[in-house]
């Protein structure tokens, strides 16, 4: 299975996704990119941004992803 198959299909199970999480449950390393690739076969991939705060305690936008 490929990086976007399993992307979609996470999504399509309820899930919303980040680069984060893209890295530590699906191995994708270029979220953004797998988006787009979605978006491109006509995928309604909605998105938000999110303030996290890192691991020196600065906050930081980044965008969550779901259908």
């Amino acid at each position: 299975m490929n990086q976007k198959t399993r992307l979609l299909n996470y999504l399509e199970e309820g899930n919303n996704i980040n680069p984060l999480k893209a890295w530590n449950e699906l191995g994708i390393y270029r979220l953004a990119s797998r988006i787009c690739d979605l978006r491109k076969e006509g995928i309604k991939v909605k998105d938000v941004w999110l303030d996290v705060s890192n691991k020196y305690g600065e906050f930081v936008k980044v965008k969550q992803y779901y259908l």
